[in-house]
């Protein structure tokens, strides 16, 4: 089982004809995800063809869905259009949107959360490199895989990864790889200072999972969404869970990377979150290189066998 998607999800390409959207259309049809259309307006009618796939193209994410069951977009859109592509999944209620977009302005995505509100698409990211449920075959193959996430490093299994930091995601699934532990989905949620799920968003879906028996939760400096989803997770979460938090050696006030990342608050620096993790019963990694051991520390806590 899996959290959002799963190998049936039926996702569209906001962006397929261009480069970058493209290159990751193909990727995600190799890995067996049922890419149905691609919405790039002015292009409807054509086709995208991959490898005996003939994706059909839209003008609309509207009629992209009615004319195939597409639920998911995944949106390669540029910046100035990006937020306006979100809001197409919303006014057509898909169930989710996951926006790959890095650099849309902050004053568009308040825009998009204050007409999100009450609605029924789910938006991960902006900045984000999506979401991977594997899949039973040969590299993983025949799950899902919307943005960019290498998907041959997975393993179909029964933990949890949610990350602010794309390639902090990918390490922590190589190292569970690696270990023979597999994933149930991988979520990037990005590292924007406006995004539209957190960290406490997944680890509730996670928590409710049966089939997701630990968690790895990655963070950063800046924010207090770690030490929201850690408080809850010591009250509610019986799963074992392990965590890292990046930026320690970052200056104060400095970004670093992504946008969110800036300290502004007692509890928004690396030391102080992990202190956090620590009082709420998650297993911290020292540094990212841990972090698959740090789960395997937590599972044998508790008694839970993760492979």
């Amino acid at each position: 089982m899996a959290i959002l998607i799963h190998p049936q999800t039926k996702i569209l390409i906001q962006g397929i004809t261009g480069e970058f959207g493209a290159r990751h259309t193909r990727l995600s049809l190799d890995y067996g995800t049922q890419v149905v259309a691609g919405v790039t307006p002015g292009k409807g009618g054509q086709f995208f063809e991959h490898a005996g796939h003939k994706v059909p193209i839209f003008n609309t994410v509207a009629e992209a869905s009615r004319a195939t069951g597409a639920s998911v977009s995944a949106i390669f859109v540029p910046p100035p259009f990006a937020a306006d592509a979100i809001l197409e999944c919303v006014d057509a209620d898909l169930d989710l949107a996951v926006a790959i977009t890095e650099g849309i302005p902050i004053r568009d995505m308040v825009r998009v959360k204050r007409v999100m509100g009450g609605r029924k698409t789910r938006l991960v990211g902006p900045n984000c490199p999506g979401l991977v449920s594997p899949g039973p075959g040969e590299s993983s193959k025949g799950g899902c895989r919307i943005g960019i996430a290498p998907g041959y490093i997975h393993k179909q299994g029964h933990v949890g990864v949610v990350s602010r930091s794309g390639t902090l995601t990918y390490e922590a699934v190589y190292q569970l790889t690696v270990k023979n532990i597999g994933q149930t989905t991988c979520v990037g949620i990005g590292g924007d200072p406006v995004n539209g799920t957190s960290h406490l968003d997944v680890i509730k879906l996670f928590n409710a999972d049966p089939e997701t028996h630990g968690i790895i939760m990655i963070g950063e400096i800046g924010g207090n969404a770690e030490v929201e989803a850690a408080r809850w997770i010591k009250a509610n979460c019986k799963k074992p869970v392990a965590g890292f938090i990046a930026g320690a050696t970052a200056p104060a006030g400095r970004r670093m990377g992504h946008a969110g990342a800036v300290i502004g608050g007692k509890e928004d620096t690396a030391a102080a979150k992990i202190a956090i993790f620590k009082e709420c019963g998650i297993e911290v990694a020292v540094t990212p290189s841990d972090m698959a051991d740090a789960l395997l520390r937590a599972a044998a806590a508790k008694g839970v066998k993760l492979s």
